[in-house]
């Protein structure tokens, strides 16, 4: 592992050098979006570009990767929002809901939502939208295998979920929804479609 630079404190290791550097890259999206460069990462991390470049091989590499680096910050968040809401209907009407409240604020999600809003993350189907989806809808606090739900449904709602989010950051409505007016429209168009499985 090359250790010169890095501000005067070298790594321990190449797993805390990619944390520093996401670390970077987090704070260089918030002030940037997708607009960031590794030259903006390098200098806040102390290093050369092509010490970023070791690990990561493009800007758009470290987007993707710092973008889900955040997911697991946010659904840390969510899971603990939703924390006892064991209805299927109820726990999913509620975390699309947080999760449009709290959209706005986390560009790095919002990076995995918006169509075009990075290169490899080309649609709200792709490979990371699609684990955020599924990882979102196991950590709820629903057995899902005591309502009937299998593995293959669980994705499929984790899609479908995605899609119903993705619609609301393209276009909220005139005039948007929100709060119990939100929940009320979920509810009844998304939560009630979690009838119990034979």
């Amino acid at each position: 592992m090359r250790t010169h630079g890095w501000s005067g404190a070298k790594p321990a290791s190449d797993e805390e050098a990619i944390a520093r550097i996401l670390d970077a890259a987090g704070k260089a999206i918030e002030d940037h979006g997708a607009d960031f460069s590794i030259s903006d990462v390098a200098r806040t991390v102390g290093v050369t570009r092509q010490t970023v470049y070791r690990y990561f091989s493009s800007t758009e590499a470290l987007l993707v990767a710092a973008a889900v680096h955040a997911v697991d910050g946010f659904l840390d968040r969510l899971t603990a929002h939703l924390a006892g809401i064991h209805d299927p209907a109820e726990a999913v009407t509620e975390a699309v809901a947080t999760a449009l409240e709290w959209l706005p604020r986390e560009k790095y999600i919002g990076l995995l939502m918006v169509p075009g809003g990075a290169t490899h993350v080309e649609s709200v189907t792709s490979d990371i939208a699609l684990r955020f989806g599924r990882d979102m809808v196991g950590r709820l606090d629903v057995d899902w295998a005591a309502a009937g739900f299998r593995d293959a449904d669980l994705d499929e709602l984790a899609e479908h979920l995605l899609r119903i989010i993705q619609s609301f950051v393209v276009d909220p409505g005139r005039p948007p929804r929100r709060g119990d007016a939100l929940r009320s429209y979920l509810r009844r168009w998304v939560g009630n479609a979690l009838l119990p499985r034979q």
